[in-house]
């Protein structure tokens, strides 16, 4: 299997990190302060999870307007069975990496 060196990237972890520069061959290796794993969690160099909490609350918002223009009744009935299925997944994608606490909380109050 051949190695793409373009979508390499050096993701400098640590306060006291020197920050040095790779290089995979002859090429270097370009520095990023921030990289999407495979699961499309959000990391950084100081290992911040503020961004990828806030991405999820976007894409949730995102769905909760999409419920309020594309759904016309607004009974209980209707409108409370779509937030546990539409807009929670995606608030709780990926919490045991950036809040293990909230879902051990979360399945005791179940």
């Amino acid at each position: 299997m051949k190695f793409n060196k373009a979508k390499c990237k050096v993701l400098h972890v640590g306060r006291r990190n020197p920050k040095h520069d790779y290089r995979l061959g002859e090429e270097w290796i370009e520095s990023s302060p921030e990289e999407k794993k495979d699961l499309g969690v959000l990391i950084d160099e100081k290992l911040n999870m503020s961004r990828q909490c806030t991405l999820a609350a976007q894409k949730a918002n995102r769905v909760l307007g999409c419920i309020k223009r594309g759904v016309t009744s607004r009974s209980r009935e209707v409108i409370l069975p779509l937030y546990p299925t539409l807009v929670r997944p995606h608030l709780e994608y990926c919490i045991q990496l950036w809040g293990p606490q909230y879902r051990r909380d979360m399945e005791l109050l179940e």
